[in-house]
């Protein structure tokens, strides 16, 4: 096992990844907070619901792409060092995303 720290929001996640995965849970930690920047301001809202906000809008984008494969979501902006994910790459981080929120509430 490995530990990866991810900058998100602007606070720091250390979290454990299989031996070999660093790169790409740092590269879905990007993702996650390019995510919460593009909501705008979250002003009232607390960290684990401002997470499942940006959960819920990665699901919806997932939705999208089930529904439609050959249409790219609505909110989906395109950076160029960001890399492409596939549809289970976003479920799988959803799914994630969802957890970390519904831990940080408990």
């Amino acid at each position: 096992m490995s530990n990866v720290t991810l900058e998100i929001g602007g606070r720091s996640y250390r979290v454990a990844c299989a031996d070999g995965q660093e790169d790409h849970i740092a590269m879905l930690g990007r993702s996650i907070d390019r995510k919460l920047a593009s909501m705008g301001g979250s002003a009232g809202q607390n960290e684990p619901r401002t997470l499942l906000f940006a959960a819920l809008l990665l699901a919806d984008e997932i939705y999208e792409l089930k529904s439609d494969p050959g249409k790219a979501p609505k909110t989906t902006a395109v950076s160029p060092e960001a890399p492409e994910l596939e549809a289970p790459e976003l479920e799988a981080l959803a799914d994630r995303l969802e957890n970390l929120a519904a831990s940080l509430e408990a």
